[in-house]
Parts: C-alpha cells; sequence; structure tokens
C-alpha cells in the first residue's frame, strides 16, 4: 500500500460547518461497492480511506456530526446541516474511521487502492480499471 506524505491534510463537509485535521501520511483509497455504502452515498460506491483516529482532529463543527448507527456495530457520521457522510467505524476495528475521500480538500495526493465487495457493484458502473478487486473485504 503507497501512502501519501506525512503532511497534514485538511477538509470538511460541503456546507463548511464541520473541518477537519488529519496529521500524518494517507493510507490509499479503498473503493467499496456494498449496498449499504451505495445507498449512503447515493453513488456507485464509497471512496474510503482508513485513518486512526488519533489522527483526526476537529477543527470547527464536532457538535454538528450526526451519527447513524446502520447496522449492528457500523455507526456513519454525516453533517446534521448539509448531510455530507464524513466517516464510519466499525466495533470490529477499533480506533480506525473511514474517511470519505470527497470531503478531503483538493489537493490531497491521495490515490487508489482497490475495489472491495466488487461483486455486489452497480449494474450501471463498469470496473474497467486495472485496480485490485475483492469480492468482499480486502484481505488484512
Amino acid at each position: 500500500m503507497t501512502e501519501t506524505s506525512d503532511a497534514d491534510h485538511l477538509g470538511g463537509c460541503l456546507c463548511g460547518q464541520i473541518r477537519y485535521q488529519l496529521s500524518g501520511p494517507l493510507a490509499d483509497i479503498q473503493l467499496c461497492h456494498c449496498s449499504q455504502c451505495r445507498k449512503a452515498q447515493g453513488s456507485a460506491f464509497a471512496a474510503n480511506i482508513p485513518v486512526s483516529e488519533a489522527d483526526l482532529r476537529f477543527l470547527s463543527g464536532e457538535e454538528a456530526l450526526v451519527l447513524f448507527e446502520s447496522s449492528p456495530g457500523k455507526t456513519r457520521a454525516f453533517c446534521g446541516r448539509c448531510g455530507s457522510p464524513l466517516f464510519s467505524r466499525t466495533t470490529a476495528k477499533p480506533g480506525v474511521v473511514r474517511l470519505r475521500a470527497g470531503t478531503l480538500d483538493d489537493p490531497s495526493g491521495a490515490r487508489l487502492g482497490f475495489h472491495i465487495f466488487a461483486d455486489s457493484h452497480a449494474d450501471w458502473w463498469s470496473l474497467d480499471d486495472e485496480l485490485p478487486r475483492f469480492s468482499e473485504r480486502a484481505p488484512d
């Protein structure tokens, strides 16, 4: 897995109420095609970057975060004002959040890594790139 430089990265929601800063390098973007991610994003997939919660610091608007338990042990966080999805977390991976890559400010230096739940991809979206594909979760 490649990572970006150790520089800090900034991001936030669409309306700007929630702003955050990430410290350290960014892992590769994981494109998740599961049905829950498609519905939560309103798109063909979710573009996620796993980050340590210790490296994520809210600069403003943390009180505007709304949490939704989409399945047992999995919580999705979004802006209560504009609805932007920001991250998800699961009890299976404590201390890690899956940040939505689209919330990073440009340029982020993030890179695409691989597809997960590729067998569940939307029938109207073709997977025609050379990225690695996994039927379900990527191996650890």
